[in-house]
C-alpha cells in the first residue's frame, strides 16, 4: 500500500484503537463519572445547604463560584502537567483530592469548611476531563476524535444523571453526612481501577520525552497555543455554549423551577433529569454530525446558542405567573444541547495544534465555559439578593455573556478556517512524501 492511500484511513502515528484502547479509555472515563457526580452533587443539595449553613443566595452561589474559579483556574496548570507527567499521574493526583474533597463536604460543621472542600473538589475535578481527553487522543486514530470526546461528555453528563436521581434521594433517605460520605467510596474505587490497569498510550506509541524546560517551556506551551485562532475560537465557543445548563444543573436550576415556577420538588428533579437525558441524545447525534461533516461544526454551536437565548427569552417574559409546563418542558430539552455544542470547542482546538501542545489546547479551551458558569453564578446570586429574588432579571445575565461570545466568534471564525485549511495541506504533503 502506497503511503497516499495508507494516509487516506489513518494519520501517520495514529493508535490504532480496538477493544483494549476502548477498555483503557474506559477507566479515564469512569473517573471522569466520578468527578462530575461529585461536581454536581450540589446541584441537587443548594436548599438543603443553605438551610444547613444558614447562608443566603449569594453565599450559597459562592460555594460553585469557588469550585469553579479553581476548576478554571487549574486549566491551563493542568493542560501542562498532562503534556509532562502523563493522563495517569494527574488523574491519580484528581482523584485524591476530588475524594478528600467530597470527604470533607459531608463532615463540614461550618459554612468556611464547607468552602475550602468544595476548593478542594473543584482542583481534583479540574485534572479529569483534559486528561480523559489526551487520553482519547493518545489510543484512538483520529479521524474518531469527536465522536470519543462527545462519548465522554456523555458519559459525564450520565454522572449528573446520578447526582440528580440517586444522590437526592440519598440525601432526603439517610441524610447530608451519609450521603456525601458514601458517596466517596465511588472515588475508592475508580482509584483502584486506574492505578491497576490504566495505561497513557499504547506499546510503540510512546511521546517523545520532554526535557525539563522550567518556565521558558511554561511560556512557550502557552504562548504557541493562544497564537493559534483555532485555540482560542474553541475557547469562545465553549465560553458561550456551556454556560447556560452548567449554571442551571450546577445550582440555580432547583431554586429557579421550585421558587419561581412554583414547582414541586419532585417535578423540579425531573425537569433537571430532562436536561442531563436531552445532553446524552444529543451529544451521540452531535458527534455523528461532526464525524461526518466537519463544516458543521460552527452552524450547530451558534444554533444552540440561539435556541438557548430564545427559549430563555420566551420563559423569563411570559406573561403569566408562571411559565406554562410544556415551555419549561423545551427549554429543559434545548438547554440539554449546550454540553454537547460546548465540545465542539475542542473540536476547533485539537486540529490547530500538534500532539505536544495537545493538554495545554484543551486546558485554554475548557477555561472557557467554566469562566462563564462561574460569572454567570455570581451575578444570579447577586442580582436575586438585589432586587428580592427577581428571576427574570437575574436569569436575564445569561443574555450579556452569550453576545459577548458570539461577537467573538464571529471575530475569529475566519482566520481559524484559513489556519485550519493551512495545516490540513501542510499535513497531507508531509503525509504523501512518508517512506514506505
Amino acid at each position: 500500500m502506497s503511503s497516499a492511500a495508507r494516509g487516506k484511513s489513518t494519520l501517520p502515528g495514529d493508535p490504532p484503537g480496538g477493544r483494549r484502547a476502548i477498555a483503557v479509555w474506559s477507566i479515564g472515563v469512569a473517573v471522569y463519572f466520578v468527578a462530575v457526580i461529585f461536581r454536581t452533587s450540589l446541584g441537587v443539595a443548594g436548599l438543603d445547604a443553605a438551610d444547613r449553613f444558614h447562608v443566603n443566595a449569594s453565599a450559597l452561589s459562592t460555594f460553585s463560584i469557588l469550585q469553579l474559579l479553581v476548576y478554571a483556574g487549574m486549566q491551563i496548570p493542568v493542560g501542562l502537567l498532562v503534556d509532562r507527567l502523563g493522563t495517569k499521574r494527574v488523574l491519580g493526583i484528581g482523584v485524591v483530592l476530588f475524594t478528600v474533597g467530597q470527604l470533607g463536604f459531608a463532615f463540614s460543621p461550618t459554612y468556611g469548611t464547607a468552602l475550602a472542600s468544595r476548593a478542594l473538589l473543584g482542583c481534583g475535578d479540574a485534572m479529569t476531563f483534559i486528561s480523559v481527553l489526551r487520553l482519547g487522543t493518545r489510543w484512538f486514530p483520529a479521524r474518531r476524535g469527536p465522536m470519543v470526546a462527545q462519548l465522554a461528555g456523555l458519559v459525564g453528563m450520565a454522572g449528573n444523571l446520578v447526582s440528580t436521581l440517586v444522590l437526592a434521594r440519598l440525601l432526603h433517605g439517610i441524610g447530608w453526612t451519609a450521603a456525601f460520605a458514601g458517596s466517596a467510596l465511588a472515588g475508592v474505587v475508580v482509584l483502584v481501577l486506574l492505578v491497576l490497569f490504566l495505561k497513557d498510550h499504547p506499546e510503540g506509541h510512546e511521546p517523545d520525552p520532554v526535557p525539563h524546560q522550567g518556565a521558558a517551556y511554561v511560556r512557550r506551551q502557552i504562548a504557541a497555543s493562544w497564537r493559534e485562532p483555532g485555540t482560542r475560537l474553541g475557547l469562545w465557543v465553549h465560553f458561550t455554549t456551556q454556560f447556560p445548563a452548567m449554571v442551571f444543573l450546577l445550582l440555580w436550576g432547583m431554586p429557579f423551577l421550585v421558587e419561581a415556577q412554583g414547582l414541586s420538588r419532585g417535578t423540579a428533579g425531573e425537569l433537571l433529569t430532562l436536561v442531563v437525558l436531552s445532553n446524552m441524545t444529543v451529544g451521540l447525534v452531535y458527534g455523528q454530525i461532526i464525524a461526518r461533516h466537519h463544516a458543521a461544526r460552527l452552524p450547530l454551536a451558534l444554533g444552540t446558542v440561539g435556541a438557548t437565548a430564545a427559549l430563555w427569552a420566551a420563559t423569563l417574559a411570559y406573561p403569566a405567573e408562571h411559565a406554562p409546563m410544556w415551555l419549561l418542558i423545551v427549554l429543559c430539552t434545548v438547554l440539554g444541547a449546550c454540553g454537547p455544542a460546548s465540545m465542539i470547542g475542542f473540536d476547533f482546538a485539537r486540529p490547530a495544534n500538534p500532539p505536544e501542545r495537545q493538554g495545554t489546547a484543551s486546558g485554554i479551551t475548557n477555561m472557557g465555559g467554566f469562566v462563564a458558569s462561574m460569572t454567570t453564578l455570581f451575578a444570579i446570586g447577586v442580582l436575586l439578593d438585589a432586587t428580592g429574588d427577581d428571576y427574570a432579571v437575574a436569569f436575564s445575565s445569561v443574555f450579556v455573556l452569550q453576545a459577548l461570545g458570539v461577537t467573538q466568534i464571529l471575530r475569529l471564525r475566519k482566520r481559524a478556517a484559513r489556519r485550519e485549511r493551512e495545516r490540513l495541506v501542510t499535513s497531507r504533503v508531509e503525509t504523501v512524501h512518508v517512506p514506505v
